[in-house]
């Protein structure tokens, strides 16, 4: 008597557990499947897409994505997903030939040719416009959502935008002179700082660039070098010991460094180590 009391309960307790974990796939089955590059596009797809969206990163936000090798495995994650986002400049990176081989026949790719640094608002205002499209018109049944959770996260760029345009007011930054990385440029103007010249990935810096570069940093008071963390974080450290000023690093991507995993606080750390090198 004692087994077969504990076979019903066994039974019973399996036809509540099956129910619950069914309606749990379920819920993961309905949501958006999509696989992101970089960091830059998964951070605003998360946000805009929220729980309607799983989306996976490919390339670590400290890594340099124009110099980063596709695995197999990368590959793979395209073969369960319904949507690629990737940067325009990473076409040959992800070749058509290259996506094929994953096999989905079903997998709808995106390619993202904003110009311009991300990290700047204007950009990456018009990144989340361009998201959140692609988003509505792949998920028509959550269009709303995605244009409401863009709206919003449009308010909140703006907004840390005039935040940090205030942090730099009264600071003078067109006075300090500065020479960056090439990738760097779009935003290191964005905040005020006077860009002499830009310089290229390590691996361009030859003797000759290096004088040449040297030479024009003492002929216009050059104070400050900033590096790129993704495309070389010592490029500049040459012409920074040549010139004997101050050198920083800045990160393009969300997560480059730790506790940057948003768009927000990446472009913090950028301005905090920026006004430490201009403080003197």
């Amino acid at each position: 008597m004692k087994k077969v009391h504990i076979l019903v309960i066994g039974v019973a307790l399996l036809g509540l557990v099956f129910p619950l974990l069914n309606g749990c796939r379920t819920a993961d089955e309905t949501k958006l499947k999509a696989v992101a590059t970089t960091s830059l596009l998964t951070t605003i797809v998360e946000r805009v897409g929220g729980d309607n969206v799983d989306v996976i990163n490919v390339i670590p936000p400290a890594q340099c994505p124009g110099h980063f090798d596709v695995k197999p495995g990368d590959i793979q994650k395209l073969a369960d997903a319904e949507l690629f986002l990737m940067h325009g400049w990473q076409g040959e990176m992800f070749s058509q030939e290259l996506i094929a081989s994953a096999g989905n026949t079903d997998l709808t790719v995106e390619v993202i040719n904003i110009q311009g640094n991300w990290m700047t608002p204007p950009v990456q205002a018009a990144a989340v416009d361009e998201i959140a499209a692609i988003l509505s018109q792949l998920d028509a049944g959550n269009s709303a959502a995605y244009q409401e959770a863009a709206a919003k996260m449009k308010g909140e760029i703006e907004a840390k935008g005039a935040e940090v345009q205030a942090r730099l007011a009264g600071k003078d930054l067109a006075a300090v002179n500065v020479m960056c990385a090439d990738q760097q440029m779009g935003f290191v103007k964005w905040t005020g700082l006077n860009v002499i010249e830009v310089f290229g990935r390590p691996e361009t810096l030859t003797p000759q660039i290096v004088k040449e570069l040297v030479d024009k940093g003492r002929a216009s008071n050059v104070t400050l070098i900033i590096d790129n963390l993704q495309s070389g974080a010592d490029a500049g450290k040459a012409i920074a010991e040549e010139l004997g000023c101050k050198r920083i690093i800045l990160s393009n991507f969300p997560g480059g460094f730790d506790n940057t995993e948003t768009w927000e606080k990446a472009i913090d750390r950028n301005v905090e180590l920026i006004l430490e090198a201009v403080a003197d």
